[in-house]
């Protein structure tokens, strides 16, 4: 029986945004019967639970040609050639390009992997818009220039390449002409747009112009930011633009100034501090998450409590924590490591600290009247990102003002007052 093909998508938004331009193309091309995994290399579990997947798939559509791209096909493609399940193994440039992504011309040893570091193809984008049609994101850039010590995925996107704001632009205006409502501003590191172009600029400059160009746009998100990013034109909009929500995710990774000059990042644990302070000091309604990595190696306990404390100290409510993965190739895999369980259980205690904050800010709205962007039926989140269960269901991609009237540990709980 023939079946449309279908995306199975790992990792981040910008994974997602670029499995929607696959949707597009097997549906242009009429592809079917064939399983593509558009696949992650941020940590070797996610690479463990892509061949997981792969294994099931290949058991309930045995007739299904299977198909591995993105990060970890890049970064690793004989992990997955070396799979019976597997057909063929596409790059993240082969993955922009449908025919390039499907072609059996590599079907011999299944590997259709080129230098990412050569790549000068142009940023294509969306043509249609997302199924749910609530949010959208938007890829302004691929790729990072930087190399902290740690990541691979440098070696599966390539050097950073910024688009253009009028195609930016142009593609914002698509999304809300077919019904999103709110737009996420994606990429590697969106902090490096237009350090790329012939007419160097910064992000400040883009979101400015998005902000011009798009007069329809009412909600205007920023993906994860490098701490540095934030010029001073980008912090006067952030810090008084109430189209641009008032929640900043920061890829801070550690709160200690030894490990993060390990992990050769640009900032300081004082520069993150400072930011936040900055920042709150002329918007009092914004929230701050952060991606932290617990375990890097040579991480002491006194240096987990600096990251630790950093989280009361920039008041961090939405934590993303991972266990410190060594992945092959990186200087960081070749430092003295922690063990396993140490990386672990310093996670769960840092989890565990932003339980706590989330916990307390969601109960702080208690009485309070919110903004709700609606999601799904009866469920959304507020301006600041905190997680709200409604009365009553509305259509996804409305806004709705609600008074909270309680909250347990996971969301806030509110009754619509329009």
């Amino acid at each position: 029986m023939k079946r449309n093909a279908e995306i199975i998508t790992f990792g981040c938004r910008l994974n997602i945004y670029e499995s929607e331009i696959l949707k597009q193309g097997v549906k242009d091309n009429n592809i079917e019967n064939t399983s593509i995994f558009n696949s992650c290399a941020v940590t070797s579990e996610t690479v463990r639970q892509v061949k997981q997947s792969i294994r099931k798939r290949k058991r309930e559509f045995p007739g299904d040609k299977i198909i591995v791209t993105g990060c970890a096909a890049q970064t690793e493609p004989k992990t997955f050639s070396e799979m019976d399940e597997v057909d063929l193994v596409s790059g993240n440039i082969e993955k922009r390009n449908i025919n390039n992504l499907i072609s059996n011309e590599f079907s011999k040893n299944k590997i259709n992997v080129g230098n990412i570091m050569d790549n000068k193809q142009e940023l294509n984008g969306l043509t249609d818009g997302y199924d749910d049609r609530s949010r959208a994101f938007i890829e302004i850039q691929n790729g990072c220039n930087h190399r902290c010590t740690f990541c691979i995925i440098p070696y599966g996107r390539g050097n950073s390449s910024s688009k253009s704001v009028k195609d930016i632009i142009s593609e914002i205006n698509l999304m809300l002409e077919t019904g999103h409502k709110e737009i996420v501003l994606t990429g590697v590191d969106i902090a490096s747009w237009g350090h790329d172009l012939e007419k160097k600029s910064n992000l400040g400059f883009l979101i400015s112009k998005i902000l011009i160009g798009c007069p329809n746009l009412k909600r205007l998100k920023l993906s994860s930011m490098d701490i540095i990013g934030f010029d001073d034109q980008l912090l006067d909009i952030v810090s008084s633009e109430k189209r641009v929500l008032p929640h900043l995710h920061l890829s801070l990774q550690a709160g200690d100034n030894m490990i993060l000059k390990r992990m050769k990042r640009r900032h300081l644990r004082e520069d993150a501090i400072n930011l936040c302070s900055k920042i709150r000091g002329k918007r009092k309604d914004v929230a701050f998450g952060a991606d932290l990595i617990t375990g890097f190696p040579t991480e002491t306990n006194q240096m987990f409590l600096n990251t630790l404390k950093i989280v009361d100290e920039c008041n961090l409510d939405c934590l993303h924590v991972f266990p410190f993965s060594p992945r092959p190739g990186t200087p960081a895999a070749k430092m003295p490591q922690n063990k396993r369980e140490v990386s672990k259980e310093r996670a769960r205690i840092l989890r565990n600290k932003g339980e706590e904050i989330k916990k307390l800010h969601l109960n702080n709205l208690v009485g309070k009247e919110v903004e709700v962007f609606v999601e799904k039926n009866n469920s959304g989140h507020t301006n600041q990102f905190a997680p709200v269960k409604l009365e009553d269901d509305f259509l996804p991609g409305s806004s709705v003002i609600a008074k909270i009237i309680k909250s347990d540990n996971n969301y806030v709980y509110g009754k619509s007052i329009d």
